[in-house]
């Protein structure tokens, strides 16, 4: 982390053109913006999961479909 401290007899402007600067070389506000949106993928026993529980529910409809109780209206993840 880069610590700033205001020089003495700094004016402010001159402050927050060395604090950009140095900011902008560091790589730090790149990698910030770089990774903003970034979202982390599901590890193996999340994806193992979610996969059992589409499994199941289309077991689930095909059942309802084969006994007449599914209905078109019934709109779900599957």
């Amino acid at each position: 982390m880069v610590e700033f401290k205001r020089k003495k007899g700094e004016t402010f402007e001159a402050f927050l053109r060395r604090f950009n600067k140095r900011l902008q070389q560091s790589g730090t506000l790149y990698d910030a913006r770089k990774n903003r949106y970034h979202k982390k993928d599901k590890n193996e026993r999340a994806k193992r999961k979610s996969a059992l529980i589409g499994l199941d529910l289309r077991h689930k409809k095909e059942y309802e479909r084969r006994t007449g109780k599914f209905k078109d209206e019934m709109m779900g993840r599957w």
